[in-house]
């Protein structure tokens, strides 16, 4: 089958695989274009068509041009440290580096979920103002420098302004010099994420349901305010691989191999993953906003590159996957092991993070895995073993292990047996944050939610999930990707009374409330 035939059938795969408003594909290797295709509508209700020359929210593939405009002008990070410590003026811990906040390691929380834990409704305006404020009570960070790995937009807007302070000029302005560089005709810093300038719009809903325009309120900057059409991200797949053998290359620095403070390799570095695709190295990142989804990887030993943009909400990676596959030749997917994991389903706490962990069993012998916000799937690959690219569900000899080591981390995860206790209604504070959680018991369900300086949260129904262990649900965010179920781990006095809170989810771990 010739190059044109796969990527033809590829390509009709994606589009039933995917059905919504709009979208755009790119395909290059070696350098040249071997697929430039869009389909579908910038704006439904005007009947405006989605091109390759339509603006796009790549949201937060704008870390590693934040990275770039960094690199670009201070070759060594560390000169900035001092202007990150000055930016986080009430910590009491050491400072993170400039490198850990490009590399995704500075154990700051993330402050989409920690605008939730104070009380910001989910389609709030949130500007500079907002993000100043939030960053500027940070006090503790939930882990140490260098560490571990967490996401955490704030990273880039933080180095994003710092470049932008030292230039002297707005970050718009700066990220032009990058987007000039690499031929980027129309790609622009957009941080109002309320509307595009061409009037292109991101849809939530699907199918079923029918699709709406989503709303967005966010100014969104160095982390994931950047537009840019399918054929700017052509010009900079083009730029990656033209640059690719040259040792000062900006591409090629930005993907520089990274590690922990221990020396163990990292596999995430200013702004850009380096796992593995059906086998293969990549340099990637994907992004999200309400109505916005995107992808998109350069495989260097291959010298092939895959970009996916969809306004609307299927999965942008899974697409490229699919397109990376046809092209190699290989199945888009391992096929599933006979026999079940068997065992390995419950519920847990993990000891480090404290977080409530569940471990589910999901069709086609797979498992779901609730630690991190979304589900994460994982083929089963025997009886006591069950993986997901590097993530890897085991059974030995002293109970269940999770190992993680894209985020330097393994942990026997310590199972929950037991009813959780009722008596957790009241008012509990945290001075960090000036967050309240606030607990109730209506007619025999409980029920909570998070205020503070942004407002009152939602009531949410409590989840029992073990003793003195129970879920605050927060399916939704400011930002696309919720931090999904808030740990609450309660804690007992002398006299057996609830005097605290630990809370906590992947993106904002360890925050502690005392009872009010």
């Amino acid at each position: 089958m010739s190059a044109t035939q796969t990527l033809d059938r590829a390509m009709a795969a994606v589009l039933r695989g995917s059905a919504g408003i709009g979208g755009a594909v790119a395909v290059l290797k070696d350098g040249e274009v071997l697929l430039r295709h869009a389909w579908g509508w910038a704006d439904q209700d005007r009947r405006i068509p989605f091109t390759p020359a339509t603006l796009f929210r790549i949201c937060s593939i704008s870390k590693q041009f934040t990275c770039a405009a960094l690199l670009d002008r201070f070759p060594d990070p560390a000169t900035l440290d001092g202007d990150v410590k000055a930016r986080l003026p009430r910590l009491a811990e050491p400072t993170p580096r400039t490198a850990d906040l490009a590399n995704n390691q500075s154990g700051l929380r993330d402050y989409w979920a920690t605008a939730m834990l104070c009380g910001s409704p989910v389609e709030a305006p949130f500007g500079d103002m907002e993000a100043a404020r939030l960053i500027g009570l940070t006090r503790s960070l939930h882990f140490a420098p260098g560490t571990r790995y967490s996401y955490c937009n704030q990273n880039f807007r933080i180095l994003g302004d710092i470049v932008a302070d030292r230039a002297g000029k707005p970050l718009a302005d700066v990220l032009q010099g990058v987007f000039d560089r690499a031929g980027m005709s129309r790609a622009l810093l957009a941080a109002d994420t309320s509307a595009l300038p061409d009037g292109a719009v991101g849809y939530e809903g699907s199918l079923e349901e029918g699709f709406r325009p989503a709303v967005n309120r966010i100014l969104w900057t160095g982390d994931a305010g950047i537009g840019a059409s399918l054929d700017d991200m052509i010009a900079w797949e083009r730029f990656a691989d033209s640059t690719r053998d040259d040792a000062g290359g900006l591409y090629r620095r930005l993907c520089a191999p990274q590690s922990f403070g221990d020396g163990t390799p990292a596999p995430y570095g200013f702004g850009i993953g380096q796992p593995k695709l059906l086998g293969r190295r990549i340099t990637s990142h994907g992004g999200g906003l309400r109505g916005w989804r995107s992808f998109r990887f350069y495989a260097p030993a291959e010298r092939i590159s895959v970009v996916v943009l969809f306004n609307h909400m299927a999965d942008p990676r899974a697409a490229a996957q699919e397109i990376f596959a046809g092209l190699l030749g290989v199945p888009a997917r391992e096929p599933a092991a006979a026999g079940a994991a068997a065992g390995l389903s419950g519920t847990y706490v993990e000891p480090e993070t404290g977080l409530v962990t569940r471990i589910e069993a999901a069709p086609e012998n797979r498992l779901h895995l609730h630690y991190s916000g979304r589900p994460e799937t994982l083929d089963v690959k025997s009886e006591a073993e069950a993986a997901g690219g590097t993530l890897r569900l085991r059974r030995a000899a002293d109970g269940v292990w999770m190992d993680r080591p894209d985020e330097n981390h393994s942990a026997r995860l310590v199972p929950l047996a037991g009813d959780a206790g009722t008596d957790i209604a009241g008012a509990f504070r945290n001075a960090e944050y000036g967050a309240t959680l606030t607990c109730v018991d209506r007619g025999g369900q409980l029920y909570g939610a998070f205020s503070g300086i942004f407002g009152p949260g939602l009531m949410q129904p409590l989840l029992p999930a073990g003793p003195d262990f129970w879920r605050l649900p927060c399916p939704r965010s400011l930002d696309f990707s919720p931090p999904g179920d808030w740990t609450l781990a309660f804690r007992r006095d002398g006299a057996g009374r609830v005097s605290g809170v630990r809370v906590g989810c992947w993106l904002a771990r360890r925050i502690e409330f005392e009872r009010v």
